[in-house]
């Protein structure tokens, strides 16, 4: 699929992992693996240079990845997206969060077939809004991020006013993932436990 040469992924595992008493999403267990295993996985059939956004790089050291750290005090989802573009050396960069664990291939091959290099923005929509998190950006806003950053207006959308947004229609998603899994995130015990039951019930989903 295309964009392996002109898009880099990147993992953002900045998060406090609070609702977890300070577990770290990313390495919790959803099958026979932790969900940064099935995503690093996913990422290699795309990806040539695979970004991981953590503010604990030792954590990581073991791995073979580029490890990058928020750029800003304020932790939030936009100020982790600036950071793995502003450590990547590709022109456009695939966001995904380190806590879902059924997001498809299917669905990040649609993403960077929609990718044209005069995108600012390739995101999913679907009937629950936007999906930042299963998204390209390009480096030409790192900027306009910074400013949104400095200004504490941190909601990923406003930085889209006035820029080249392509949005990957719900029915394009549906046809690749009919229950859209791809955007399910393990947000608390709960979730974790819904996730691997769903696990349990579905059987082994490869990532390639």
């Amino acid at each position: 699929m295309g964009g392996k040469h002109s898009c880099a992924g990147a993992i953002l595992a900045g998060g406090r992992g609070s609702r977890f008493h300070g577990r770290n999403k990313a390495l919790l267990r959803v099958g026979d693996e932790t969900i940064l295993d099935r995503t690093e996985r996913l990422f290699r059939s795309f990806f040539e240079e695979i970004i991981l956004v953590t503010n604990d790089p030792m954590a990581y050291l073991d791995r073979d990845l580029v490890l990058a750290s928020d750029v800003y005090d304020y932790r939030s989802s936009l100020t982790g997206i600036h950071a793995g573009l502003s450590a990547a050396d590709a022109p456009h960069l695939f966001v995904s969060a380190c806590d879902t664990p059924f997001l498809k291939p299917e669905v990040v091959g649609a993403v960077l077939d929609h990718l044209e290099p005069r995108h600012d923005v390739v995101i999913p929509a679907t009937r629950a809004g936007l999906e930042p998190l299963c998204a390209i950006y390009s480096r030409r806003i790192l900027k306009r991020m910074a400013r949104h950053i400095a200004e504490r207006k941190v909601k990923i959308q406003w930085v889209f006013h006035d820029m080249q947004v392509c949005k990957v229609p719900e029915s394009v998603l549906t046809g690749l993932d009919p229950e859209l899994d791809s955007f399910m995130n393990v947000n608390t015990p709960e979730d974790l436990e819904k996730a691997r039951r769903r696990y349990a019930e579905a059987g082994p989903r490869p990532a390639t």
